[in-house]
């Protein structure tokens, strides 16, 4: 017995042991949560879905919507119910929570992939409840609100900093990195938000929905790799990397949604000829029959005029530029400004647009494991939502702009 107690405190565990102690919580968490499901859809047949108005405030997300936050409110009832019962302050909880969470990352850097997870998912089920049992006893206070969020950066910083050391010799490193600017953002763009007086909570990844993909994936993890890979000494724990990369991914989609809503809100209101996303196509567009015109141009010029490729280039890339501005100007944004300030304002972004993609290129390079063309992807990506359509569309092509209007407003010595 004493043996099986320090194997598993060193984690030298054998493979079904392994599957074990990630299936064994995994089963009875089943049990309770999908014969509670049985119960809850039993009940809202009858009765309707229980209205959580915590869980309204909290905004729509896309991966656990409005049911299943009703449910997972509505199934922990009775441990949120015993704790209420049991006098134990909310900071209390709070703290609890706290080291679990940080826990969770040192046992996952370690390699204890089921320990960490469930570790993880513990807190964030405390984490949920201390809130709410505050506001019940009306003993809600501020202090208790920034100890709540700031342990709850602590907890996520932790379990993905514990990910990151696991594979820090690996490509899944990037994407912990991710997970990890994601998951700070995803609050820090709400608070920010709440404190311009602009509410901004939508979002599919949420905390609710990280603490469920990340600790789930990981929990569980330990028993493919014990199935599949049961010699590997440092296995790969490919749910726990599934799960980490698709929380990376949402977690940064959230962040930039709420940060362009946030903007959106906080932007002076304009008169578009367009809607944005009706800009956003045409100027794609333009940009794909540009790309296509410069590169049959170049073509042409090589193949059948003989000219060389780098002067072939230069050529298609001036008539690309020009079909591009074109399009732009007649039917992207319906310009009817001056064509001579406007190509000049066209040609410094275009300009400096190729030294940013030129450039980041070049740093993506620096890193020869990530293979060029995708940093090429994404490094134009990144370029053009970045620069490129909002200049065109605040700068290049803004007809309200005009430096001579402003010149007449300004005022004339006497």
């Amino acid at each position: 017995m004493l043996e099986n107690v320090v194997a598993w405190l060193t984690g030298n565990l054998s493979p079904s042991a392994r599957i074990w102690t990630a299936l064994g919580p995994a089963i009875l968490a089943c049990v309770y949560f999908l014969g509670g499901l049985l119960i809850f859809c039993i009940r809202v047949a009858f009765k309707g879905v229980p209205r959580d108005e915590e869980t309204l405030k909290r905004g729509n997300a896309g991966f656990v919507g409005y049911f299943l936050r009703h449910y997972f409110f509505w199934v922990i009832q009775p441990l949120w119910a015993l704790i209420l019962r049991s006098g134990l302050p909310a900071n209390a909880l709070s703290m609890l929570s706290g080291l679990l969470g940080i826990s969770s990352g040192v046992a996952v850097a370690a390699g204890r992939f089921a320990l960490g997870g469930w570790l993880f998912l513990g807190a964030g089920i405390l984490d949920v409840m201390d809130g709410r049992i505050a506001r019940t006893r009306k003993e809600a206070n501020p202090a208790g609100a920034a100890l709540d969020s700031v342990l709850d950066r602590y907890v996520d910083s932790a379990m993905l900093m514990g990910l990151a050391w696991y594979y820090r010799d690996t490509w899944v490193l990037l994407p912990a990195l991710g997970a990890l600017l994601g998951s700070s953002l995803v609050p820090y763009v709400r608070a920010k938000g709440e404190g311009l007086g602009v509410n901004v909570r939508d979002g599919a990844m949420q905390r609710l929905e990280r603490v469920l993909f990340l600790g789930a994936g990981t929990a569980l993890s330990p028993i493919l790799e014990a199935v599949f890979w049961p010699q590997e000494k440092h296995p790969m724990h490919w749910m726990a990397v599934v799960g980490l990369v698709f929380v990376a991914i949402m977690s940064n989609l959230t962040a930039i949604s709420r940060f362009r809503n946030l903007v959106k809100a906080l932007a002076p209101k304009r008169q578009e000829a367009r809607s944005e996303k009706a800009i956003v196509g045409l100027n794609a567009a333009a940009g794909a029959v540009a790309t296509v015109a410069d590169f049959a141009v170049v073509l042409a010029l090589v193949e059948w005029a003989g000219l060389l490729p780098a002067w072939a280039t230069v050529l298609g890339a001036l008539l690309g530029a020009v079909v591009n501005y074109s399009i732009n100007r007649v039917f992207t944004f319906r310009s009817t400004a001056a064509v001579g300030r406007q190509m000049m304002r066209y040609a410094v972004v275009s300009g400096t647009s190729a030294l940013l993609n030129a450039g980041g290129v070049a740093l993506l390079t620096l890193h020869p494991q990530l293979a060029y063309t995708l940093g090429w992807w994404l490094v134009r990506g990144v370029v053009y939502f970045a620069w490129n359509l909002p200049l065109q569309r605040d700068y290049v092509f803004n007809d309200t702009t005009s430096p001579d209007a402003l010149l007449e407003q300004r005022p004339h010595a006497a």
